[in-house]
């Protein structure tokens, strides 16, 4: 069975295309327009092991809010077809990744129902060109899309680039744990019979 997905998303503000395979080996080519983000989204992709394609146009002369927000939308829909029913996989996945001195914990359920606590520390500033708080922006649009229970949490870090690349790579592992088949499960992994 092939778990992959292919999104467009176009708006006013943005044009972005997708396409994802979870069963991948990280191969990822992501182009926003916004480096320190692409250089995330990559993290994603290779530490998760999906193969990612990532085309965004956004208004970027305005700010990168709007296309962060709709990288996030389109990525969690692509997560979301990938996995149609989620029959057979494991649901739960969770990762403590430490990023020098920075450690952040992600832990999440393919739940079918959308919630993110996200707990970072930063103080409001800027990573390259990037405002720290559209990373959860990011995230928030990846919820609602994907259908996800996420929290992030930052146990500790002092340095923002270090303590949102731990985030990241937290997250790409626990999804990948997430996502992956388990062999003893039959079905939808939920007493409800359905997520």
């Amino acid at each position: 069975m092939e778990r992959r997905a292919s999104i467009e998303r176009e708006t006013n503000e943005t044009k972005i295309k997708i396409g994802l395979d979870l069963d991948g080996k990280g191969e990822c080519m992501v182009s926003t327009g916004i480096g320190f983000f692409d250089h995330m989204v990559s993290q994603l992709a290779h530490h998760g092991l999906f193969d990612l394609t990532v085309q965004a146009e956004g208004d970027t002369h305005v700010d990168f809010h709007h296309t962060v927000e709709d990288v996030g939308i389109a990525l969690g829909a692509a997560f979301d077809e990938a996995l149609g029913g989620r029959e057979g996989i494991n649901r739960y996945g969770s990762a403590l990744v430490p990023m020098d001195e920075a450690l952040a914990r992600v832990v999440l359920d393919c739940s079918g129902r959308s919630h993110l606590s996200y707990e970072d520390k930063l103080k409001f500033g800027k990573i390259g060109e990037m405002d720290t708080e559209l990373f959860r922006e990011f995230f928030a649009a990846f919820v609602r899309s994907s259908k996800m229970t996420v929290h992030v949490d930052v146990e500790r870090g002092s340095n923002a680039h270090h303590t949102v690349e731990a985030i990241f790579k937290a997250f790409a592992r626990a999804l990948r744990a997430a996502v992956e088949a388990d062999p003893r499960r039959q079905g939808v992994p939920s007493t409800k019979g359905v997520i």
